[in-house]
């Protein structure tokens, strides 16, 4: 066979890379469960951080199947909501088939079209109830995305975590590597009043008695533009199911000042319900 002409070099490139291809291919096949259980082993990390169950450093000395087994032993309940805040279907939680709702990319373009499909992951820690959702939007450089925790009654920051794909390390990116500004966010609160503004992180420092607001990132004025900007897209797409959750809260202490919840009440409602009782 001639090696020296045009129609060799054409046959040899081409099984060349064919094998190439086919190999890669196979290799990615391969892969690709591995892969993806990383993938889902680390989401649920973010969140069991966020919900104040471990740190993430610690989280990430763990195996998948420790993290995975940690997620099913502490979620009560995972499910969808609609725009209007309601359900609309359940998430598996148990350990051998856990489901997330992770392409947050995709929801997020849903919000935007007006239907999106939004997970509330609902976790019991201590004998409390933390609800916990995604948020996710555009950095100085990439996507950048969190998960939020709220106390049972949603009325509360209890928890944040945030990463990103390619922040300036040192600036953007310490809105990962920071934890005193996930910190910043715990005690924090939806402001219901400004749904499409309902929270605020303030370049030059947050006024101390602003409930709705933390301090921005010295040096990072884009990315905290950008996360400022994802959370309000976000908790305008969770206000109905928020609301929802805060109203059911305040049925619940109306009729608990009226005596008829059986259990004791906080704060002013209690000192009025002993008085009535008095």
């Amino acid at each position: 066979m001639n090696t020296n002409n045009n129609v060799y070099t054409i046959v040899y490139t081409t099984i060349v890379v064919v094998v190439a291809a086919a190999i890669l291919a196979i290799a990615a096949m391969a892969l690709k469960p591995k892969q993806d259980a990383n993938i889902k082993a680390e989401t649920i990390s973010q969140m069991l951080t966020a919900a104040g169950f471990s740190d993430k450093d610690a989280l990430a000395k763990l195996g998948n199947d420790q993290i995975l087994a940690m997620y099913s032993g502490n979620i009560k309940t995972a499910f969808l909501i609609d725009k209007d805040g309601n359900k609309t279907g359940e998430l598996e939680t148990d350990v051998n088939d856990i489901e997330l709702q992770d392409n947050l990319k995709v929801e997020n373009k849903n919000i935007a079209a007006g239907n999106p499909s939004l997970p509330v992951y609902v976790f019991e820690k201590d004998g409390a109830e933390i609800n916990v959702i995604p948020i996710y939007g555009a950095g100085l450089w990439g996507p950048i995305w969190g998960y939020i925790a709220f106390d049972a009654n949603c009325s509360k920051i209890v928890g944040a975590y945030f990463d990103h794909e390619s922040e300036t390390p040192g600036l953007g990116a310490k809105i990962k590597d920071e934890a005193w500004f996930r910190e910043e966010f715990v005690g924090k609160e939806v402001n219901f009043a400004k749904p499409d503004d309902s929270f605020d992180i303030i370049k030059g420092g947050a006024p101390k008695d602003d409930k709705s607001a933390v301090d921005a990132i010295t040096g990072a004025t884009m990315t905290c533009n950008g996360l400022d900007a994802a959370l309000d897209t976000w908790f305008k797409a969770y206000m109905p199911f928020l609301q929802k959750k805060a109203g059911a809260a305040a049925a619940d202490d109306d009729a608990c000042c009226g005596g008829a919840c059986g259990k004791e009440c906080d704060g002013q409602c209690e000192h009025e319900h002993n008085h009535q009782e008095g």
